[in-house]
């Protein structure tokens, strides 16, 4: 059995969940709204070949809010006024490629959201936004390791 692939679509803000050509899942995503490139400080989501290098939040209820990948167990966050909050769940990516190899200290996720409203459409700040019960899905099919390909 061929295993799992991420496939992200920056053209149709799509991620696909693949074993082999089969579709498992399909979610709409949010990718950066300074779009495409692997520039430090660019905000821009990075294309080219990724590995899950960890998985944060597991045993965390949905909508937890996390800073510095530790989640928020006492502050109060404005869950509506924050621009772009890291919530539910958080697949760390690193960079296979010459190209993206500073992913990983780029802070580049796949993770939560608490603007839903936007998911469809570029509007992060670089990481691959998803709604919060999609993103918990997702984490729990995939594991650390998994290859994941982001397309513009």
């Amino acid at each position: 059995m061929p295993p799992l692939k991420i496939l992200i679509r920056g053209s149709e803000q799509t991620l696909h969940l693949l074993r082999g050509l089969t579709i498992v899942a399909a979610f709409p995503v949010s990718t950066s709204r300074f779009g495409f490139g692997s520039e430090g400080g660019s905000q821009k989501t990075p294309t080219g070949r990724f590995r899950i290098s960890e998985k944060i939040g597991a045993e965390m209820p949905a909508n937890t809010v996390f800073k510095g990948r530790q989640p928020l167990t006492e502050e109060c966050v404005n869950w509506l006024l924050e621009p772009d909050l890291i919530t539910s769940r958080i697949l760390w990516l690193e960079g296979l490629d010459p190209s993206n190899a500073n992913t990983r200290d780029r802070y580049i996720y796949i993770h939560g959201t608490n603007q839903e409203h936007l998911i469809g459409e570029p509007a992060s700040h670089g990481c691959v936004r998803m709604r919060n019960a999609d993103v918990i899905k997702l984490f729990d099919l995939v594991g650390t390791g998994t290859e994941v390909e982001i397309l513009a």
